[in-house]
């Protein structure tokens, strides 16, 4: 699970990033905030927290 995370988050490079709207990224940070405190595994918890953080430092 962590493998496919790491793919979808290198997926998503700055010029990828655009193809969404605002809103749409505050939505998928919501929903990845959702899995980070909610998934029974750590490593998942851990790759959406990463994914949180580098998706929002993207944003700002």
């Amino acid at each position: 699970m962590e493998e496919l995370l790491d793919v979808l988050l290198d997926t998503v490079t700055e010029t990828r990033v655009k193809l969404i709207s605002l809103d749409e990224a505050r939505a998928l940070m919501v929903l990845l905030g959702v899995l980070e405190e909610q998934a029974s595994s750590g490593e998942v918890r851990e790759a959406a927290g990463e994914m949180r953080l580098r998706l929002g430092s993207r944003l700002t």
